[in-house]
């Protein structure tokens, strides 16, 4: 017998709202993360689900979560409640992390990226999961225009939002802490931050990114805003030999990692 059959019970309908609601995210201050792997991955890095569910009709692999509610429910119930084209039957409710400036944890050499006004959970989901593949300390969502925890930002970032400690905060705010020398930062001086713009006058990969550095980005439409671009160390443009006169944000920002990581390997 399964747990839930219809479509039409209250606790689906709650589903579909904390996944198509930043509103009711915000104020229940839960969120959908679906996916066998992504499940993992927030395990492994110590988030804790309130609710697993499964389908036993789409589901191949098992997962047992200790503590937390498990529930099975039909497969016409599951691809109400999914947002994939092919759920593989995991779907789970977990507590929004809620990470400060003051609790990150940073290497020796801190590599942090600045994502002003992202728009798009693609974008930002893409840069979630090449941030964790180069070994970012630490992502800062600056005056956000997409919800971090958005269902489709955790699905395009599969499950790198969990791997990397993310913060949201003002710009004010993230620009106070990088500079704000070894108390803030646990050790480590002032972080210099370099821009990156189309109007950079330095070549990326012609700059020093084996120092502590944090690497700020923005819309593709618009750019970084003139408080990063006038606050920036440094400004970095990537050479552009084309018609088109910019890269998509996540493009750009991996360039800039993997080069910060190849000089600091």
């Amino acid at each position: 017998m399964m747990d839930i059959t219809s479509a039409q019970n209250p606790r689906v309908k709650h589903l579909v709202k904390l996944r198509d609601d930043k509103k009711t995210r915000k104020q229940d201050g839960l969120m959908l993360v679906e996916g066998f792997d992504e499940i993992q991955l927030a395990l492994a890095a110590g988030h804790k689900p309130q609710t697993v569910l499964s389908a036993p009709q789409i589901a191949s692999r098992h997962l047992t979560v200790p503590h937390a509610e498990a529930l099975t429910v039909s497969r016409a119930v599951f691809e109400k409640i999914s947002y994939r084209e092919n759920p593989d039957g995991w779907l789970a409710i977990f507590p929004i992390p809620r990470t400060t400036l003051d609790d990150l944890k940073l290497s020796k050499t801190p590599l942090v990226v600045i994502a002003e006004s992202i728009e798009k959970p693609g974008n930002l989901g893409a840069i979630l999961r090449t941030a964790d593949a180069a070994g970012v300390d630490a992502l800062l969502v600056c005056d956000s225009r997409v919800d971090v925890w958005n269902p489709n930002v955790v699905r395009a970032s599969r499950g790198a939002v969990f791997c990397v400690p993310v913060v949201e905060c003002d710009n004010a705010s993230a620009l106070e802490w990088l500079k704000g020398g070894k108390h803030a930062l646990s050790g480590v001086e002032a972080i210099r931050v370099a821009a990156a713009s189309p109007a950079g006058d330095a070549v990326y990969s012609k700059v020093d990114l084996s120092q502590p550095i944090a690497i700020a980005v923005g819309t593709e439409d618009e750019g970084l805003s003139n408080f990063w671009m006038s606050n920036a160390d440094v400004k970095l443009k990537i050479p552009m030999l084309g018609k088109v006169n910019s890269l998509n944000v996540s493009v750009s920002t991996a360039l800039i990692l993997y080069e910060a990581l190849r000089q600091r390997t």
